[in-house]
């Protein structure tokens, strides 16, 4: 099998002279054109990279580099102890459009920033740093399959009725114990149910705020919070987030004092996508100028569960007594991204916020509630959730570690006290276009700076998720990205 494949590259040879910026093209569009039009098989094993090197006179490390093109491509596979495969790869049917629909409008804008942020499914694969929620192999699968299936077996028809709008009352009375175990106080007649962080979200601006209202807003600022606001259309002020000092609160100060701000929207523990951990000071003195200017805090601590190392940090809303305070979490981001079970505790505007949330729909899934009220009360949740952020926090010491060592000198990346983001600053003068072509290229997505804001003010950055497990795959994409960032080498 070995003799028949070098053959196969001998006569192909004369292709090599198209080559014009990768050393490893000259073999790497010889092996996709052999494999795409089925010369080599599903299954074949390829030469090692002994072999090529010779064949091709050239470096182990470029015969090294062009198989993890071809691997992170979904054309090969590599077995350890064993060599390089010709992957077997599913057929997949062309989308066939259907006559007769009508042209639907979209935003192009709206679409592409989606596409940057979920993730892809079929099609060649893709090695996927981009997605905010745990990979498949972090879900607890086990855990939550079964404890879904004793819920389904005790409850039985009752979780095809509905629930009380605000939620299980249960569940909102474990909700409230928890938190009080980590010193935040929250009245169970103020704490609704949602339908996941961001319907929380919006039921907070929306209790506070109205059309044309300014709030301040961190910066940078993820995607998905700033399509809530634009489609509430809120005007905003956007708040520096310092890799060094965190929030920046003298700047909300002055915005306050010089613009009617009715809200400011901060992620204080493990920020997105900086990583960066408010302390309790910076809470405080947020707390103090929301009562300085009758300002709401919306707080989302959707990752406070995550901490990489000490005890789990301090709400903003551990010091205020106000009722200024709304906070809102979700289970989607420690569980499983399909769990869209989030909670809100509304403070003084909890009598809108209960007119908006049943207006939003009536009730969340009774099966996510009662799965979730089960994890909580027998305490499975704590576990799992000890394990995860040991998980999370090895993975961010590996993210860090191959940032560092395959992209350009001088690139930063800010190193996360918890959560699952990581944020990466290129050079000056780096081509971020070109960088973005070349990832997608090699079937590897970050998600752009420009996607954390309105101004265009972190062109130059990428965040990288690092919540699933770093297979010799995705460690290949890292490190082949950070060399495609540095087109010198080649």
């Amino acid at each position: 099998m070995k003799l028949q494949a070098s053959r196969l590259i001998v006569n192909l040879l004369p292709m090599a002279h198209n080559m014009k910026k990768y050393k490893f093209e000259i073999f790497t569009d010889v092996f996709e054109q052999n494999i795409r039009e089925g010369v080599f098989r599903p299954g074949q094993k390829l030469p090692s990279v002994r072999e090529l090197k010779q064949q091709y006179q050239t470096s182990m490390s470029t015969i090294q580099s062009g198989y993890e093109y071809l691997i992170i491509r979904g054309l090969v596979e590599s077995i350890p102890k064993s060599g390089y495969y010709v992957a077997n790869k599913p057929h997949t049917a062309a989308h066939q459009p259907h006559a007769g629909h009508q042209p639907v409008v979209k935003d192009p804008v709206f679409k592409r920033n989606l596409a940057l942020i979920t993730t892809q499914r079929g099609g060649r694969r893709i090695s996927e740093f981009n997605v905010a929620a745990p990979g498949d192999l972090l879900i607890p699968q086990k855990l939550l399959l079964r404890t879904m299936q004793q819920v389904i077996r005790k409850q039985g028809a009752g979780l095809l009725r509905y629930y009380p709008p605000n939620g299980s009352p249960e569940l909102r009375d474990h909700i409230v114990q928890r938190a009080a175990v980590h010193k935040c106080l929250i009245n169970p007649d103020e704490l609704l149910i949602t339908d996941g962080a961001l319907q929380a979200l919006y039921i907070a601006l929306a209790s506070v705020c109205e059309a044309g209202d300014v709030i301040a807003v961190e910066s940078p600022c993820v995607f998905s919070v700033l399509e809530v606001i634009r489609v509430l259309n809120l005007k905003i002020v956007e708040v520096p987030v310092s890799p060094y000092a965190g929030f920046d609160i003298d700047f909300l100060r002055k915005a306050c004092r010089s613009n009617h701000v009715k809200a400011v929207l901060v992620t204080p523990n493990f920020h997105n996508p900086t990583g960066i951990l408010l302390s309790d000071e910076q809470k405080i003195a947020l707390v103090a100028v929301a009562r300085e200017f009758n300002v709401a805090i919306i707080e989302n601590d959707i990752y406070g569960d995550l901490h990489f190392q000490g005890t789990r940090p301090s709400t903003i809303r551990s010091f205020d007594n106000s009722g200024l305070v709304l906070t809102y979490t979700s289970y989607a981001k420690t569980l499983a991204s399909g769990i869209r079970l989030g909670w809100l505790a509304a403070g003084k505007f909890m009598q809108r916020a209960e007119q908006i949330r049943f207006a939003l729909g009536s009730t969340v899934s009774p099966l996510y509630q009662e799965t979730v009220n089960r994890l909580l009360a027998d305490h499975s949740y704590d576990r799992h959730v000890r394990a995860f952020r040991m998980q999370l926090a090895r993975n961010a010491h590996q993210a860090i570690q191959l940032i560092s060592e395959n992209f350009p000198e001088k690139t930063s990346i800010l190193t996360p006290a918890g959560g699952y983001n990581a944020w990466v600053r290129m050079p000056d003068g780096t081509d971020m276009d070109y960088f973005y072509n070349q990832c997608e290229q090699i079937g590897v997505r970050f998600t752009p700076g420009y996607t954390f804001s309105f101004s265009g003010a972190f062109d130059n950055c990428f965040r990288i998720v690092f919540a699933d497990k770093f297979s010799p795959e995705r460690i290949a994409a890292i490190r082949l990205a950070g060399q495609r960032s540095r087109p010198d080498l080649y």
